[in-house]
């Protein structure tokens, strides 16, 4: 009798790591989870930002190989674990990589030759878009909508033109391209080492939080405030990861399979996030031109565009790439390495040919380039009031068109 009531003990604890650790959480939860974080973040004084860690990566690169000084990239960076949205990303991997681990399902996964190619093309064009619009679908889509600025809004119209296009063109190569389409083995590994993985995770988790510890309680203020992104990051990562919550597919499955839970996923989080951040505007907690690029509408548009086709071909846009990437996708890890570079380099050509460079001359409050400014839709009409029926209106109208397309697939295009 003690034998099976230990039995059914052991048995409900393995029931609830299932649920909470194995099993796919809902999109909808991942949504809200990571607004939750975000929050925090801007009531820390924060933002969360993926593109500005990337193209650091890229101007080190490009400094390794002699091009920054061509291209203007500064000679002095910080570590890779002292630039703030660097840090992110790494704890976006590793956050992703402990869930992979959690669920056992992390796994070297290697993809046909072509694959290679589209990841080189996809993420090149992710770094021609991003440096354009001021951010990735997190920079120049998420976060600039959280900050009632119109320029997220620009690049979600780029993005919806930019995926449509997209998937026409991968859609014509699958049509008529046959090499390299044979996929390698898969990579099996020892029974022994998967059953180790939760142990691994573990480890990963209690080394996190010891991480996060010394730093938080460190004299260097610099190191104090990190402690923040630390957990951030990561815990982004594992939401990402649990949840499978992806802003490319938010915005490719309509189009594909007229799917639509990721894309009202989006939608439901957009609508939360944007009351609690208006709610922290008007009570002055976090300046909110601090997360809106100066590129409305114009660089938002082209580069939403130009961004939208790159995530089609490359696998994900950049948050979705960093978390793949934790769980062991090696087309992803090619897709940043591309997205970093050609990040680095275009936002320094575009910088220097003075087309996103900050219009020194403006003398009003907000800046200005030759793509665009700084739009704060609450200053441009007036108050609240018309933000919230316009933002509410968009959300609004994509719903209805995501809902009405899964009943009646009139938007997929393949």
């Amino acid at each position: 009798m003690s034998t099976e009531n230990g039995s059914a003990w052991l048995a409900g604890f393995k029931a609830d790591y299932e649920t909470i650790f194995v099993e796919d959480w809902s999109p909808y939860l991942g949504g809200i989870l990571l607004v939750l974080v975000i929050i925090g973040l801007m009531i820390n004084g924060l933002f969360w930002g993926v593109f500005g860690g990337v193209k650091f990566w890229g101007d080190w690169f490009n400094n390794l190989i002699g091009l920054g000084p061509l291209l203007g990239v500064p000679q002095e960076l910080d570590s890779f674990l002292m630039h703030r949205m660097s840090l992110m990303n790494i704890m976006l991997v590793l956050g992703a990589f402990c869930a992979a681990l959690l669920s056992r399902q992390f796994l070297p996964r290697r993809p046909p030759k072509l694959e290679y190619i589209w990841a080189a093309l996809g993420g090149c064009l992710l770094g021609i878009g991003a440096a354009l619009a001021g951010g990735c679908t997190t920079g120049g889509f998420f976060n600039p909508i959280l900050h009632a600025s119109p320029a997220g809004w620009a690049m979600w119209a780029g993005l919806l033109l930019g995926a449509a296009i997209g998937l026409k063109l991968l859609m014509w190569t699958l049509e008529n391209i046959e090499w390299g389409m044979v996929a390698p083995p898969p990579i099996r590994l020892p029974e022994g080492v998967l059953r180790i993985y939760p142990l691994l995770g573990l480890a990963v988790v209690v080394g996190v939080l010891f991480w996060a510890t010394q730093w938080y309680g460190s004299s260097n203020t610099q190191l104090a405030a990190r402690a923040v992104i630390v957990l951030a990051g990561f815990a982004i990562g594992f939401i990402m990861h649990r949840s499978r919550l992806c802003f490319a597919r938010s915005f490719r499955e309509p189009f594909m399979t007229a799917e639509g839970d990721m894309t009202k996923a989006v939608i439901l989080a957009l609508t939360i996030g944007m009351v609690v951040s208006s709610l922290l505007f008007q009570k002055k907690i976090i300046d909110p031109y601090v997360a809106i690029p100066a590129t409305f509408w114009i660089g938002s548009l082209l580069g939403g565009l130009i961004f939208g086709i790159g995530m089609i071909f490359a696998g994900g846009c950049a948050s979705g790439s960093l978390w793949r990437m934790g769980e062991g996708h090696a087309k992803l890890w090619v897709t940043i390495f591309f997205f970093s570079w050609s990040g680095s380099i275009a936002s320094a050509l575009l910088k220097k040919f003075k087309i996103t460079s900050i219009d020194e001359s403006n003398v009003e409050s907000f800046e200005k380039t030759a793509v665009g400014f700084q739009a704060y839709l609450p200053d441009m009409l007036g108050g609240w009031g018309w933000t919230y029926l316009i933002s509410g209106s968009i959300l609004l109208v994509w719903y209805l068109l995501v809902r009405y397309n899964e009943s009646t697939e009139k938007f997929t295009v393949i």
